[in-house]
């Protein structure tokens, strides 16, 4: 029973699959970040750069990436699926196709893609498939969604770098996909800084304890 369900919650839908979602949010979001007091919405600060990653709970991602000096926002969402503005429910049911994301609003004068990137491959297992821990399902897939070439580049030069470390520890093959972003639906108020509201609450990300070189591309 417990294989058939983990089968069905890590199984991508199709198109004709997904759930239908809506032409409009179901919700609103705030428009204040909860811990840096800076904006959850655009238009963000003149000459600050977005990337978005997904590496297991959306909760103890952001978290991560709140604490990094030269992070001017993070927002946490879904992206990758195919159902407009969904909502949580929706995208734990596996038919939206969506993962669980953080989007990063950062000074790149402050803190680069690379360093980011960073954080992003040593904050989980890249390994894991469609799951991370005990969260089992497409949404907790590993991913970097890509907002320019430059961005591709290094993600995927820093995967292919990484492979040979976690390899030599003992790891299996990464798993982390890496492509263009996909359009970013927020999710639900409560969700946006949970782990501010909630200190004590569920984190799920342990990482392998590898250090991650950061690599150029090709």
């Amino acid at each position: 029973m417990f294989f058939d369900l983990f089968a069905k919650k890590a199984a991508m839908p199709t198109a004709a699959e997904a759930l239908p979602g809506r032409s409009e949010p179901a919700f609103d979001v705030p428009d204040t970040h909860d811990v840096l007091g800076t904006p959850l919405k655009a238009p963000f600060p003149a000459g600050s750069a977005l990337a978005m990653f997904g590496l297991g709970c959306f909760w103890g991602a952001e978290k991560k990436f709140w604490q990094v000096p030269g992070v001017i926002s993070t927002q946490v969402g879904y992206a990758g699926g195919y159902t407009p503005n969904p909502t949580y429910r929706e995208v734990c049911t596996g038919r939206t196709g969506h993962n669980e994301v953080v989007r990063v609003v950062f000074d790149p004068t402050k803190v680069t893609y690379a360093d980011l990137v960073r954080v992003f491959f040593e904050s989980h297992d890249p390994t894991q498939g469609m799951r991370q821990g005990n969260d089992v399902g497409t949404q907790y897939r590993s991913g970097v969604y890509v907002y320019d070439a430059d961005q591709r580049a290094l993600a995927e030069g820093t995967r292919g770098a990484f492979q040979g470390r976690l390899a030599a520890a003992g790891y299996g093959a990464i798993t982390t996909e890496i492509v263009d972003a996909p359009p970013f639906w927020y999710a639900e108020d409560y969700h946006q800084q949970y782990l501010h509201k909630n200190p004590d609450g569920y984190c799920g990300l342990g990482g392998t304890g590898v250090s991650c070189p950061v690599g150029t591309g090709a």
